[in-house]
């Protein structure tokens, strides 16, 4: 499929259902986070959003409180749909799964202590790093665009990394600091385009 390019979606939401449905889809493949699927699913393949518009948005529903895909399926449902947009996107973001969670946590109270169970949820965290990873390299591509420079975006990358990965800062401040300098910078960048 070609690369979406750095202008509009090339498409979007055709109703509310539609919404609700390719969330659920979403939210029912996302065992160990859903950002992986969520990219190829709203940019790759259903093409609601460009590289660039994930990256954007994917940065505000990552600062705002609560899950981050359950911010961004609001967003786009908002954007499209307005309220009931956004609740729609919401429903199948939390129904399926809620269901799906409920029958796991039965089931699992049933074999926790086998060590068959606990092998395979730590197998688990290793695809889990390995879909991060992934989706975090194809992303980069994105930064080519953003209006920071590549350069600065590298730069607050890994200082992000080694922030949190590294020095062990938490989140909170994390963002707070650095994010508030990139944000500085892509203002005092977006201004110099602009005059």
């Amino acid at each position: 499929m070609p690369e979406s390019g750095t202008g509009e979606a090339p498409s979007h939401p055709r109703s509310r259902t539609e919404l609700f449905t390719a969330f659920t889809w979403l939210a029912l493949q996302g065992f160990g986070g859903v950002l992986a699927v969520v990219q190829r699913e709203l940019v790759e393949k259903r093409r609601w959003l460009t590289r660039e518009q994930f990256v954007e948005d994917w940065a505000v529903a990552q600062i705002m409180p609560g899950p981050n895909v359950v911010n961004l399926a609001m967003m786009i449902g908002g954007r499209h749909f307005g309220l009931p947009g956004a609740l729609s996107a919401l429903a199948g973001m939390l129904v399926a799964p809620l269901v799906l969670l409920l029958l796991i946590a039965v089931l699992y109270s049933q074999l926790a202590a086998l060590p068959q169970a606990q092998a395979a949820l730590r197998g688990m965290g290793a695809v889990a790093a390995g879909l991060i990873t992934a989706t975090g390299l194809k992303l980069v591509a994105a930064l080519r665009h953003n209006v920071m420079g590549l350069g600065v975006c590298t730069g607050f990358a890994a200082l992000t990394f080694a922030a949190i990965a590294l020095l062990r800062w938490p989140l909170a401040w994390v963002l707070l600091g650095l994010g508030t300098l990139a944000c500085a910078w892509a203002w005092r960048q977006l201004g110099r385009k602009g005059g």
